[in-house]
């Protein structure tokens, strides 16, 4: 088992680090754009381009961030409760979590398949956009690898 958590938190790592090249691109063209608006020389799409590199970024980040424990937790009242009910509203949430983004997951693949037969493009640069919804199925996808993996640890933990 422990294996498998190596590897989706190794994938995890990875998706993290094409989040971060996605939001660097992000201010690069950014920056780029703004530069070159000085000069009356904008970049076509660049505004559609930044869209799907935060949607990317974004989607990419969950898993790793899951990883980290980087997201917000409230745990002021769970502190005080015994470490048993802790762990088992831990394994909760992660089941909870496990199907919302088991769902986002579906839904965004259902609708990038949608997209690509539709033949759906941006408007300035006519890019197609199932690629970046795509994306972000797997984002969730790669969440749910994570929640399922903390869902088992939980379990372990609580024992028979």
């Amino acid at each position: 088992m422990q294996r498998v958590e190596r590897f989706v938190n190794a994938l995890s790592r990875k998706a993290g680090l094409a989040a971060g090249t996605a939001l660097i691109s992000m201010m690069l063209l950014t920056c780029a754009d703004v530069a070159l608006r000085f000069f009356d020389l904008p970049i076509p799409g660049a505004y559609e381009i930044i869209g799907f590199l935060g949607a990317l970024a974004v989607a990419l980040a969950l898993a790793a961030t899951s990883v980290e424990k980087g997201h917000i937790a409230v745990d002021l009242l769970v502190n005080y409760l015994p470490q048993r009910w802790q762990i088992l509203l831990d394994a909760v949430s992660s089941l909870f979590g496990l199907t919302l983004f088991a769902a986002l997951a579906w839904q965004s693949v259902l609708y990038a398949l949608d997209l690509r037969q539709s033949g759906e493009v941006s408007a300035t640069l006519g890019m197609p956009v199932y690629p970046f919804a795509a994306g972000i199925a797997v984002g969730c996808a790669l969440l749910c690898l994570v929640l399922a993996a903390e869902f088992g640890r939980c379990l372990r933990r609580l024992g028979p």
